[in-house]
């Protein structure tokens, strides 16, 4: 029990634990509806997709979080208006805007002269942030949450079913643009913390480990969350003891936690379906 809380004596660790918890959260609830919809592309696409709304919202003065959120939804709204106007596919749309937006920013990055490093910005600082930052990591994450949550009926069947969505009088545009918006603020509200890597795997492997785990969306909103808030945790505390930079460790942890999940879920994990074919079935006599 020692090795796990002596990390938390120190005040710096005490704040990365909660901030990470924050965003953690939201991503977590906000990686079942991408996970559903076959949309973890395009929240690595956003994330990478931010990084010349960071670098012009320094040049002219203005916050960094509305320079990340307008870049994203500008990568989101582009994504959307080729994919309906061209006869090439999502994916490959995405790819093609992501890629291009994230040069045009290490472009822009590397032709000025900032106080602000790059792996900071890819990586995050959550041993250095302050109590404005998780404050503001804090109102970013709640309202992320709380919206996906109330949305989350209406944006499950929007993931399952767009026209079956529309038939029953659901406005289909206002919640795809919605999903988009809310992947923004989530990417805008981990930036400072936990850096754009890790965003982008706080909005994919929770939710795919949990989809492994259930078949039942309710379990899995709160298992997704569950993983990304205990991949957190274990995260930072391991990277303490073994003198590693937390954001990779988190990630290690949570690939670890999706791995198992692979192997040993219930009812999906390949050796637990290899061992309920294997096991021999009791057959009773007449």
């Amino acid at each position: 029990m020692s090795l796990l809380l002596e990390p938390y004596a120190y005040p710096f660790m005490q704040q990365a634990l909660l901030v990470t918890a924050l965003i953690a959260a939201a991503a977590g609830a906000l990686s079942c509806f991408l996970v559903l919809k076959g949309w973890s592309l395009m929240g690595d696409a956003i994330s990478h997709a931010v990084l010349p709304g960071i670098v012009v919202a320094y040049m002219v003065g203005l916050p960094l979080i509305l320079g990340a959120f307008v870049a994203g939804m500008v990568c989101a709204t582009a994504t959307g208006f080729l994919t309906e106007n061209s006869r090439v596919k999502q994916d490959t749309v995405m790819g093609v805007v992501f890629a291009g937006m994230f040069g045009l920013g290490v472009v822009m990055y590397s032709a000025i002269q900032t106080e602000v490093h790059l792996d900071h910005i890819l990586f995050g600082d959550m041993l250095g942030i302050e109590t404005s930052d998780v404050v503001e990591t804090a109102l970013i994450a709640g309202v992320a949450l709380a919206l996906t949550v109330a949305l989350r009926r209406d944006l499950l069947l929007f993931a399952f079913d767009p026209q079956h969505a529309r038939t029953v009088g659901l406005r289909t545009r206002v919640l795809h643009y919605g999903l988009l918006a809310l992947i923004s603020l989530v990417v805008v509200g981990a930036l400072k913390a936990v850096g754009l890597i890790l965003a982008i795997a706080l909005l994919i492997g929770p939710g795919a480990t949990a989809h492994l785990l259930t078949n039942r969306f309710d379990r899995m909103l709160a298992m997704s969350i569950a993983v990304a808030m205990l991949s957190s945790a274990a995260g930072i505390t391991l990277s303490f003891h073994i003198d590693s930079a937390p954001a990779p460790t988190i990630v290690v942890v949570m690939t670890g936690l999706f791995v198992l999940a692979f192997l040993f879920a219930p009812r999906q994990g390949i050796l637990t379906r290899g061992i309920g074919r294997t096991r021999p079935q009791n057959v009773s006599g007449a």
